[in-house]
């Protein structure tokens, strides 16, 4: 803790070395306007929004040690459930690979579909060295419900699929990641021709590293000061400066976009952008990813999400159907006691009903301590 008589000289010494370190803010500041005369208006549009996400592991997680599960589910913006699985840290990871080929789920299908037999060739997390394999199988299963959702559904009127994050991800193998981006492609190809539908995939992050590292920048710039929702690609060169992984960045293609080159090993299927969905400087900007093959359309995608995002709550100007999305993955404190309660079942019929006394003694220990210190 400071002392009152110390506090002079600490803002001093911090007044000072800001001073110092201003030229910094003055190349961000100079960086950020060479995008002004990129960034375009959006022009307001309609069409069905259908955003998805993974209910997060951290809300989803039930334990009564030493039993531990994560329940992965997927839903909509809708509230329809798209994928639920239950597995723990010790669940044997090739057995649940052979399981999602033979019950052809999402996960399945998307295996399947790019020739894979185990989820260690899927991603090499997967191996299971590290706990944190539930994490990222939670995120497979929300990728592999995307992919579902756009290559296997037909859609009635034209559809912007929003997907609850950037269309980027280090966990795909190799180039899985590219060879999924390509099946997209050909599906809503596919549906331009056969159903004349057009649909549009996107991916939006709440927060992101490069966006925290130009927002004081575009703000003193003003390059968004314009009086309209409004949106502008993100230079490579801006991203290099944040993103030190060239995979991240990489555009799928073996061309390249924005002098990003293509190549085997991108974890990349998205064209960025900073957008804005309300008209005044103050309304909050977000990072966007759109399908990297759908970049000409950016201004029809950014149009039917800012209709989407002007009726957004509680979150102002962000889409709605994401938001909704979100609500309706988030399990509710109720859910949580009956899953946990399912839990102790099945751990009182595993030892047997004449011990079946033990686990309840025990629960109901663990209950009063938790209600007294939580």
């Amino acid at each position: 803790m400071f002392l009152s008589e110390q506090f002079p000289g600490l803002q001093r010494q911090i007044r000072d070395q800001a001073a110092r370190d201003y030229r910094l803010l003055e190349d961000l500041v100079g960086q950020a306007r060479e995008m002004a005369p990129w960034v375009r208006p959006i022009r307001p549009r309609s069409a069905t929004s259908v955003a998805l996400t993974a209910a997060d592991g951290g809300n989803n997680a039930v334990a009564f040690n030493p039993f531990s599960l994560q329940i992965v589910r997927v839903v909509d913006s809708a509230g329809k459930e798209l994928f639920l699985d239950v597995v723990s840290p010790a669940t044997d990871i090739d057995e649940l690979g052979r399981r999602h080929l033979a019950e052809r789920t999402v996960l399945g299908g998307l295996m399947s579909d790019l020739g894979i037999t185990r989820l260690v060739a899927l991603s090499p997390i997967m191996a299971g060295r590290s706990p944190q394999w539930v994490e990222v199988y939670r995120d497979l299963c929300e990728w592999a419900t995307l992919y579902d959702l756009v290559c296997s559904h037909e859609f009635a009127a034209d559809t912007l699929v929003v997907r609850d994050g950037l269309l980027r991800t280090t966990i795909f193998a190799g180039d899985l990641l590219v060879r999924v981006g390509h099946l997209m492609k050909a599906a809503i190809e596919r549906q331009t021709l056969e159903n004349r539908r057009r649909v549009w995939v996107a991916g939006l992050a709440k927060k992101t590293k490069v966006l925290d590292h130009y927002r004081l920048a575009m703000s003193l710039a003003g390059i968004f000061d314009r009086g309209t929702p409004c949106f502008v690609p993100v230079p490579s060169g801006m991203q290099e400066q944040v993103y030190r992984a060239a995979d991240y960045l990489r555009a799928p293609d073996g061309g390249s976009r924005d002098g990003l080159r293509g190549g085997r090993g991108s974890d990349n299927i998205g064209a960025m952008y900073f957008v804005r969905f309300g008209p005044r400087s103050g309304d909050p900007v977000w990072t966007a990813d759109i399908l990297a093959w759908q970049a000409a359309h950016a201004q029809a995608i950014f149009g039917h999400l800012q209709a989407d995002a002007a009726a957004g709550f509680p979150v102002p100007f962000y889409p709605l159907s994401v938001q909704q999305a979100d609500a309706h993955s988030r399990v509710a404190d109720l859910d949580v006691e009956i899953i946990e309660d399912s839990l102790v079942s099945a751990v009182r019929d595993l030892v047997g009903q004449d011990r079946a006394h033990i686990v309840d003694a025990l629960r109901l220990a663990t209950d009063v301590a938790a209600r007294r210190y939580a």
